[in-house]
């Protein structure tokens, strides 16, 4: 069929559902939801056989849904109508959630229903649900849909009044801290409710900002609303009975971004220690563990984002695992992404964002060359989450690459602002997929699926029905890895190859010409890459569609 997606913007979900439809043969186009009169352009311009809208903010317009059929996705369950649908169900502490296919009519949410799924609510921050849960729920119950509407014989259920129940978008005071009342688990559920966006207005030190990612802490005890200590950027406060970690603000002002919590404030930090790590309960955005030879190497940076220090304490762990007694090295990413690539929000915080950001490529550059040139063990790459730009050739590094069933890769630079690369693609992605392939995925800017991925030979497997799945997987591949009578024999001809590529070409060769290119990215004539991340960072509107996902348009 022709499908049209209608969407605020090209989010993970909507990405997901692209990548799917077009696997399944249908052709699909994309517009962003701009203006009324442009989406109806749009509709005229594609004549589509069906709408779906995976991702809105406004309500379709009357004059499309009257003429087309306009399928939304609801992230609530059955009856639940309104703009903060997870919201208010993470802050009340629903054990179970889902989502909801309904076609657009006149009132929001409450049009006849097409197909619901549903799921165990984790105690988890919103984005994380998100791009989790409601993604595998909001993909199968869009994919039921399309199926019955291609059918044509179905007849979608009207929503039971009785079961009807509106609530409004979620203000700043229901989210509202009181820290001389709320007790560890309640600040947490607040701030997890609003975790990507808004965030939870607050004070600290005097400043009004918006909290973001909050993790418990299971040692620290201190005044409730106190800052405790700060480790790695992150914030520690006491609460009435323990304390928090919260890993990022973004001060009030409407221009303003987020950042790591301890760049927002640190000015008024004086005084305020950095923290050890224990043995507790604590955040902590780098760990390790072994088990059966094998070391699994675990870096939760928030939204997959690795600034400069990032990379080289992220490079540090790499070595000193490497010197373990295993034979196995695992990079596990996090559980949300593996890796999204240098850290964009950092750079533009900067005073000098073209000198910070050859500093983050580098510090990248020396990471991927760490484990390119690892003789010692197998090195593995296990994709959990999602993966984009320097991400992904990230993770090509390894010997062996896995990701889970689901997850989308990006694995292209252009869309921000024409930028070429590094973390040495044009050696790593040619010996993959070949020279053909490797210019079509970083031309062409579209999502890749970890299913598409793995047929190309990007991906050497995809696998795991869930995240526990993938994880069990990966362990018993890891182990089994390990324990193989021909390790040695992998590990030499791996070496081997490795040998003889250098001889080939160095590996600083493919640094040197990359590295031209970004020199010319970050210094030259030519500010698209300046212009684009300012946008990325500060969620500035997209004033029209892309083309290349705008088929209609072309």
């Amino acid at each position: 069929m022709r499908i049209l997606l209608l969407a605020h913007s090209f989010n993970s979900l909507t990405q997901r559902l692209y990548a799917e439809l077009l696997r399944k043969g249908h052709e699909v186009s994309v517009e962003f939801d701009i203006h009324d009169d442009v989406t109806v352009e749009a509709v005229d311009r594609y004549r589509p056989d069906l709408i779906l809208a995976p991702f809105l903010k406004r309500a379709i317009p009357e004059a499309i849904w009257k003429a087309h059929t306009c399928l939304v996705l609801h992230p609530g369950i059955r009856g639940d109508r309104g703009p903060s649908a997870l919201d208010w169900a993470i802050l009340e502490a629903e054990r179970e959630w889902g989502v909801t296919v309904l076609q657009a009519d006149a009132e929001m949410d409450a049009g006849p229903i097409w197909a619901t799924r549903r799921f165990p609510l984790r105690d988890a921050k919103k984005s994380s649900v998100y791009r989790s849960e409601v993604t595998e729920a909001g993909v199968a119950a869009l994919r039921e849909a399309v199926e019955k509407f291609a059918a044509g014989d179905f007849a979608p259920e009207p929503l039971d009044p009785a079961l009807s129940r509106w609530r409004p978008l979620m203000p700043q005071e229901a989210r509202a801290i009181d820290w001389g009342r709320d007790d560890t688990a309640t600040v947490l559920r607040k701030i997890r409710a609003a975790d990507g966006f808004p965030g939870v207005l607050d004070e600290l030190l005097g400043e009004p900002v918006l909290l973001f990612d909050a993790h418990p802490e299971g040692g620290l005890k201190g005044a409730p609303g106190a800052i405790l200590g700060q480790r790695r950027g992150a914030l520690c406060l006491g609460t009435v009975d323990g304390a928090v970690w919260i890993t990022h603000l973004k001060q009030k002002a409407a221009d303003s971004f987020k950042l790591p919590a301890a760049k927002v404030l640190e000015a008024k930090l004086a005084g305020v220690p950095e923290l050890p790590e224990h043995d507790g309960q604590t955040w902590r955005d780098i760990r390790y563990e072994e088990a059966g030879g094998v070391g699994y190497l675990h870096f939760d940076f928030y939204n997959g984002a690795m600034g400069t220090e990032h990379c080289h304490r992220l490079r540090e762990a790499f070595d000193e695992a490497s010197r373990r007694p295993i034979r196995v090295l695992v990079l596990m990413g996090g559980a949300d992404f593996w890796s999204n690539g240098i850290h964009l929000n950092l750079i533009e915080a900067d005073p000098n964002p073209a000198d910070e950001s050859w500093r983050n490529i580098n510090a990248m550059n020396d990471l991927a060359r760490a484990v390119i040139t690892n003789g010692r063990q197998l090195t593995v790459s296990a994709l959990q989450g999602n993966a984009g730009a320097g991400g992904v050739f990230l993770s090509l590094a390894a010997d062996r690459v896995y990701a889970r069933q689901g997850v989308v890769l990006n694995p292209h630079y252009k869309g921000m602002g024409n930028l070429y690369g590094s973390e040495y693609w044009t050696y790593l992605l040619p010996r993959r997929v070949g020279q053909e392939k490797a210019r079509a995925l970083t031309r062409n800017r579209l999502p890749v699926l970890a299913e598409e991925a793995a047929e190309w030979g990007l991906l050497d497997g995809c696998f795991g029905d869930g995240r526990e799945a993938f994880l069990a997987e990966i362990r018993q591949r890891a182990e089994a890895l390990a324990a193989s009578p021909d390790f040695g024999a992998q590990l030499a001809e791996k070496n081997r190859r490795r040998a003889e590529d250098e001889a080939i070409k160095p590996l600083e060769a493919y640094r040197e010409e990359e590295m031209a290119h970004m020199k010319l990215n970050f210094y030259g004539f030519d500010p698209s890459y300046h212009v684009a991340r300012s946008n990325f960072v500060r969620k500035v509107p997209r004033s029209r569609t892309p083309l290349y996902l705008a088929r209609h348009r072309a």
